[in-house]
């Protein structure tokens, strides 16, 4: 075991674990306004925009993480007439391909989570502000959201950490997230496992930190 080289590399993983964690943050903050949108329209009765919402989510949630950041990064640039496009400004970049990628995906799991919230909410509730003559916007701003935050609290806190240890397949797109830079760091000595160990390391402590926040916000917003 060369921990010489374990120590050296430290310092670049840490370094390198700034960039997945704003790869994982940019992806959860997009994904959770997608997540709460398909989420609402999913609940919708009407059958054209129910269907709509359950294609997205049936798609994101049905193929692997990995093809859709290499459809979004390598497919798209395919597309001629997307280059002459504003768009391609974004879509040339590696960085927010695999963000535009990571937030749709983590978005349709995100909907379902948030969806099966707000159908454990009983109706009743809703009734009751009804009758008291609460307006629909207020009950689901004031009551139907912040129940279906506290529901999905552990479902959600599980995919935080999906997401995060997703972001590892980053750096089949060149980006040097921890799993890129250790990955480099492999090529250059054919040490994997002194490195890919601390790169393990790094993402249990990330996993562990993030399972205590939740665990925290459980506690703090349960129902008493």
């Amino acid at each position: 075991m060369d921990f010489d080289l374990m120590i050296t590399s430290l310092p670049k993983l840490l370094s390198a674990a700034v960039i997945t964690l704003k790869l994982l943050s940019a992806s959860l903050i997009i994904g959770l306004f997608i997540g709460f949108l398909f989420a609402v329209l999913r609940l919708n009765k009407n059958p054209f925009i129910n269907k709509f919402a359950y294609g997205y989510s049936y798609l994101f949630r049905g193929t692997p993480l990995l093809v859709q950041i290499f459809i979004i990064y390598y497919g798209l640039g395919q597309i001629e007439w997307l280059r002459s496009t504003f768009l391609w400004v974004i879509l040339k970049e590696p960085y927010w391909c695999a963000i535009i990628a990571f937030a749709l995906n983590t978005g349709a799991y995100t909907s379902e989570i948030l969806r099966s919230a707000f159908q454990t909410i009983k109706p009743g509730i809703i009734e009751a502000g009804k009758s008291l003559g609460i307006s629909s916007k207020i009950i689901l701003y004031k009551i139907q959201i912040p129940v279906a935050i506290r529901q999905s609290l552990p479902a959600y806190g599980n995919e935080i950490i999906l997401m995060m240890k997703g972001t590892s397949l980053a750096s089949t797109v060149t980006l040097m997230d921890i799993t890129g830079v250790a990955k480099h760091i492999v090529s250059t000595t054919y040490k994997p496992l002194e490195v890919f160990l601390l790169a393990g390391g790094i993402y249990l402590f990330m996993t562990f930190i993030i399972h205590n926040l939740i665990k925290y916000l459980e506690k703090k917003y349960s129902f008493q």
